[in-house]
């Protein structure tokens, strides 16, 4: 059994398990819940209406949030010559190719997004067993396999979020900070689903948002509703 904290407990009591909220409701009472001695990220778990187990079913992508995340993104990125030089001047906090691959695969996982010119997948595609569980592998479909690294490394500094299915068919995503204003969290989260919606695979039947949940990184979760 899990020994939650006080203030947690606290939390929990306050939120009705069984209510789905209605969006602004549910960011204002989240806000007021009894929060930790850190900055919080405010974070969404969406079950999707898809199979999991049908690749053409699976969801993966990157959508910026017009609010950002409101913490400091570590982008690394795999190119030579002119687009190393670009990404290095466009923030990347590490650039490199055969050195990066060796680096990431002795067990340095210090970054939060990985960046490749095609050209460099070559090196990429060995680390599939380290950057896969971690969610991190880069792919076209979430704009972190691209000719125009610069231009990628500056979106996601600025907030562009990845997020795909897991196994269960459900999507996690980061979409603030609990110090953002309710109006700022909102509109990320909205930004956020909407963009989810846009990709609903043509095959999946029935509802396709079926459940989100919003919650601090250490809070408990809340029903939100939405209409797709």
């Amino acid at each position: 059994m899990v020994n939650r904290s006080k203030r947690y407990q606290e939390a929990v009591a306050q939120v009705d398990r069984e209510r789905v909220y209605d969006m602004g409701e549910a960011i204002n009472l989240l806000k007021a819940l009894p929060m930790a001695k850190f900055d919080e990220a405010v974070e969404v778990v969406v079950c999707l209406g898809i199979d999991p187990r049908k690749t053409d079913q699976l969801i993966r992508g990157a959508v910026s949030l017009p609010n950002g995340l409101g913490k400091t993104i570590k982008v690394v990125v795999f190119a030579e010559g002119d687009k190393a030089e670009a990404a290095k001047a466009a923030g990347a906090d590490e650039v490199g190719s055969a050195d990066l691959a060796k680096k990431i695969g002795d067990g340095w996982l210090d970054f939060d997004v990985v960046i490749a010119s095609p050209d460099m997948m070559r090196h990429v595609g060995k680390l599939g067993r380290v950057l896969g569980p971690q969610g991190k592998m880069p792919s076209p479909k979430s704009g972190t396999v691209t000719a125009d690294v610069a231009a990628a490394v500056e979106a996601f500094k600025a907030g562009k979020v990845e997020f795909r299915t897991d196994a269960g068919g459900n999507i996690h995503a980061s979409v603030g900070r609990a110090s953002f204003s309710p109006e700022a969290i909102e509109e990320n989260l909205t930004t956020f689903l909407e963009h989810v919606a846009s990709m609903r695979p043509s095959s999946a039947k029935g509802a396709y948002l079926r459940k989100i949940s919003l919650s601090t990184t250490m809070g408990p979760g809340l029903r939100v509703a939405y209409g797709e």
